[in-house]
C-alpha cells in the first residue's frame, strides 16, 4: 500500500472526502454542492455549534482556567509528508508533538496541519475578529493520546483538540516560511505528495512572542462532515508574511476538478449562544486612565 494512500486511510474520511466543494469551485459546469449546502448530505452541518465564527472582541469572557498551553517536542526537526488531497494540503506530522494544560480536558497528540487562504491576496481565513477576515488560517490538529485516528477521536465531543494562527500581510518576508511554500509548489495535482526534509514546526511560529493569549470555543470542523467535536484554540498575535509570500501560496496548486485551489475557506457560522472565552483577563490597551477604568469594569463585570 502507498504511503499516500494509507495516510488517506487512516484519516479518513474526514481527509479523503470528495462529496463536496468550496463555493469558488461552483460554476456552469460544475454545480457541486458548496458550503450552503453541504447540509444536504451532511446533516450535522446544520448543527448548533458549528465552526468557524466571528469573535466579537467586546462579548469575550475571561477564563482563568485558560493558561498558557504546554507544547511537547514541537521543537523536533523532521521529515514529514505533504498531500495534494483535492481541496488542501495536508501535513502531516508526528504523535510525538503533543499539547496539554491550557484549560483542556487531557494530553492531544498531534495528527497534521493545513492552511486555508483566500486568492489576490485577498480575505481567507475561516475564524474572522470583529468581522475582520485575515488573509491565511493555518490549523494545526491534535486528537487525544488515548485515539489512533482523528475519525475514531469524532466519537468524543471533546476528543479534537485544534490550534487557529491567523496570518497577516507584512512588509518584511518569513524567511522560515519559505519551506512550507516549496513544498506547496511540488504538490500541484490532486493525489501529488511530497516529502519535506528538515521541516521545524516552530519555524512556522517564530515570529510569535506571546502562545498565552487566545480564545477558547466549542466547534466543529470546518468541513464535511462538519462533526462537532472540537476544542478550538484561537492565537490572537499573527504570523507575518510578506504579500510576494502570500500570492506564491495562493497559485501554485489545483482543485481535484483541475481549477485553482482559491478561497479555500467555509464562512463564518452562527454562534447560536455559545460564549467565547479569553485567556486574557483585560483585552485592552492602558492609553489612558478612562481606558484603565474602563478596563476594569471589564474585568469585573460592571460594563
Amino acid at each position: 500500500m502507498s504511503s499516500v494512500l494509507h495516510l488517506c486511510l487512516l484519516f479518513a474520511p474526514y481527509i479523503c472526502s470528495a462529496q463536496w466543494c468550496y463555493q469558488s469551485q461552483y460554476s456552469c459546469e460544475d454545480k457541486c454542492q458548496g458550503p450552503n449546502q453541504w447540509v444536504r448530505d451532511f446533516p450535522e452541518c446544520g448543527g448548533q455549534i458549528q465552526s468557524p465564527v466571528n469573535i466579537v472582541t467586546r462579548k469575550v469572557q475571561y477564563d482563568p482556567s485558560l493558561t498558557a498551553i504546554i507544547f511537547e517536542n514541537y521543537t523536533e526537526v523532521m521529515n514529514i509528508t505533504v498531500v495534494n488531497i483535492g481541496y488542501a494540503a495536508v501535513f502531516f506530522l508526528p504523535p510525538s508533538m503533543r499539547i496539554r494544560g491550557g484549560g483542556l480536558p487531557d494530553t492531544y497528540k498531534a495528527v497534521q496541519f493545513h492552511l486555508h487562504w483566500g486568492s489576490d491576496c485577498g480575505p481567507g481565513s475561516e475564524h474572522t475578529v470583529d468581522g475582520e477576515q485575515y488573509p491565511m488560517e493555518v490549523h494545526i490538529v491534535h486528537i487525544k493520546q488515548q485515539y489512533n485516528t482523528l475519525s475514531e477521536a469524532m466519537n468524543d465531543p471533546v476528543g479534537v483538540a485544534a490550534l487557529g494562527f491567523f496570518f497577516e500581510v507584512s512588509p518584511h518576508e518569513n524567511r522560515q516560511f519559505y519551506k512550507v511554500i516549496e513544498a506547496l509548489g511540488r504538490i500541484q495535482y490532486n493525489g501529488n505528495s511530497s516529502v519535506m526534509t528538515g521541516f521545524q514546526l516552530t519555524d512556522m511560529l517564530t515570529s510569535l512572542e506571546n502562545f498565552s493569549s487566545y480564545y477558547r470555543y466549542e466547534g466543529s470542523l470546518t468541513i464535511p462532515g462538519c462533526n462537532e467535536a472540537i476544542i478550538w484554540t484561537v492565537f490572537q498575535q499573527s504570523i507575518p508574511i510578506s504579500q510576494q509570500q502570500l500570492a506564491l501560496v495562493t497559485q501554485q496548486m489545483l482543485f481535484s476538478t483541475g481549477k485553482p485551489m482559491i478561497d479555500i475557506f467555509r464562512p463564518v457560522q452562527n454562534l447560536n449562544g455559545r460564549i467565547i472565552y479569553t485567556s486574557m483577563a483585560c483585552p485592552c490597551v492602558f492609553s489612558s486612565p478612562v481606558t484603565l477604568v474602563l478596563c476594569l469594569l471589564y474585568i469585573f463585570e460592571l460594563v
